[in-house]
């Protein structure tokens, strides 16, 4: 695919949804240079192997860059790539609660990054608000804004696909 057909998209889906298998394989038929934007942190060992897994999954032709916190920075200084792929705004939002900043003002920083980055980026993100209210006020403030920072995402691209079961729909684009 060209540059200027692509665009940015949004993958959302839920755990094991096959989201992150989509964009990669969206990423691959993009181009030969690819910049993937890791957010997660292993911060335990079961994360150590997620982590790994992913790499693996990858395979090579893959240019990491490890983000958890400064992903529009990322993002901004990103030029020499055919296709940029973040995985995963959920964690990046996550690790921005923990850093106790401001998630409003980092996915505005987000939006204006993308929307001056010329490269195609794919981002990948957690439909989280199908399931239960979250039990504490910090999970139901977390689950409010990583709505919000979808919606903010979604109206910022040209493309927005759920995944669920492996299967791809396309909801904008």
């Amino acid at each position: 695919m060209e540059k200027a057909r692509f665009g940015h998209r949004l993958v959302l889906g839920g755990a094991r949804s096959g989201k992150t298998r989509h964009a990669l394989a969206l990423a691959e038929s993009t181009g030969a240079t690819r910049v993937y934007i890791a957010t997660a942190e292993a911060g335990d060992a079961e994360m150590a192997e997620r982590i790994a897994h992913h790499q693996a999954e990858r395979g090579p032709g893959w240019r990491t860059l490890e983000t958890p916190l400064d992903l529009s920075h990322a993002i901004a200084t990103t030029t020499d790539a055919d296709v940029i792929l973040v995985d995963c705004l959920t964690l990046w939002l996550s690790n921005i609660f923990f850093a106790k900043r401001d998630p409003v003002s980092e996915t505005e920083d987000l939006v204006s990054a993308l929307q001056a980055q010329p490269i195609p980026c794919i981002l990948v993100s957690n439909e989280i608000g199908l399931g239960l209210v979250p039990e504490t006020p910090l999970g139901r403030r977390f689950r409010d804004e990583q709505g919000r920072l979808n919606q903010r995402i979604a109206a910022a691209v040209p493309h927005v696909d759920f995944v669920a079961a492996g299967l791809a729909l396309s909801l904008k684009g």
